[in-house]
């Protein structure tokens, strides 16, 4: 019996290519910016959004407020009314073939809170967005519990703009194990080449949460892992795109755009995260792949990289002086 493969036009058409030994696009080759530039903003979310130009970031990843009152940037009277307000912006700012994806969690609907399924329903009855995935992120370290099943997971829904959205699967592909891999180069069915460059993570990632004394902490209470946020970045963007992240919080995904050669828009309502974003790139040493530099103030708007980004009266800190920070080129 067929499976829904067969009657997926867009599979359809990759088998066909791949059989003609035509390159997709997605298989181009990239190539890393000498320089990769990341503004560091100050600001409310939706007037953030409100003040970029339509169709000029590539990804949105972003982390909001549970609204479960563990901080004052954590509190909303109407959660639902507060995310529809940068919701409403995101599909406007995104490009063409960008896409957004948003962590939340199923957990908190009989608490005082938000909840991803709020999120989900807005975006697929208001948006204009077309839902791709629901990653679920799997861990195996967690809080225990007795009145319920312990929750080993959080949800990440990928919403893209078009069905013209970015995705480098190859960028993000899992190594297979020696066993497995000596049994699939067996099969004559299978091209070596395709096995070498291993299999697809799936929509279910074993990543480990972050314990209280990891190396990554930077003293965020919600601080997501790294790799969580690489494997977003390196497959919904390429190199020198703009990655946008406006609920920075502990600086992660500016860190990993720094690491990964993407252009990079971070702000926060918290005065504190460029102070844990600083702390992050202290641990960089030499694992950036290209120089970077940290741009505050009035002089983003005005950048080259972020010039055509913004509208003419952006809603940006005061000045400041750039920080500017080199990382040697690996």
């Amino acid at each position: 019996m067929p499976n829904r493969s067969h009657f997926n036009a867009a599979h359809r058409m990759m088998n066909f290519i791949r059989k003609e030994g035509v390159t997709h696009s997605s298989d181009r080759a990239f190539v890393l910016p000498e320089k990769t530039h990341h503004a560091v903003i100050v600001s409310d979310a939706a007037e953030l959004l409100r003040s970029v130009r339509d169709a000029s970031i590539q990804l949105v990843v972003c982390d909001p407020p549970y609204n479960l009152d563990m901080a004052s940037w954590d509190r909303f009277n109407i959660y639902s009314n507060w995310a529809s307000s940068w919701l409403d912006e995101v599909p406007r700012v995104l490009k063409d073939t960008g896409s957004v994806a948003i962590f939340g969690g199923f957990q908190f609907q009989n608490e005082r809170g938000g909840d991803l399924l709020d999120i989900i329903s807005y975006l697929r009855k208001n948006g204009r967005l077309r839902l791709i995935n629901v990653i679920v992120w799997h861990y195996r370290n967690g809080m225990s519990a007795h009145r319920f099943f312990a929750n080993r997971h959080e949800e990440i829904v990928w919403f893209a703009k078009s069905a013209r959205y970015t995705f480098n699967l190859d960028e993000v592909r899992v190594p297979y194990d020696e066993e497995t891999k000596k049994q699939y180069l067996r099969d004559p069915r299978l091209k070596p080449e395709t096995i070498e460059k291993g299999k697809n993570p799936t929509n279910v990632w074993e990543i480990p949460r972050l314990n209280g004394n990891s190396a990554e902490r930077v003293g965020h209470p919600t601080q997501k892992p790294l790799e969580v946020v690489r494997r977003l970045v390196k497959a919904l963007s390429c190199p020198g795109d703009i990655v946008m992240d406006f609920f920075a919080g502990s600086g992660s995904t500016t860190r990993v755009c720094v690491e990964e050669g993407r252009h990079s828009i971070g702000s926060d309502a918290d005065p504190m995260w460029p102070d844990f974003l600083s702390r992050q790139l202290a641990q960089l040493g030499a694992l950036a792949l290209t120089r970077y530099e940290i741009l505050r103030g009035p002089t983003i708007s005005s950048h080259p990289v972020f010039q055509g980004i913004f509208q003419e009266e952006p809603v940006l800190p005061q000045a400041a002086t750039p920080a500017v920070h080199m990382a040697e080129t690996r």
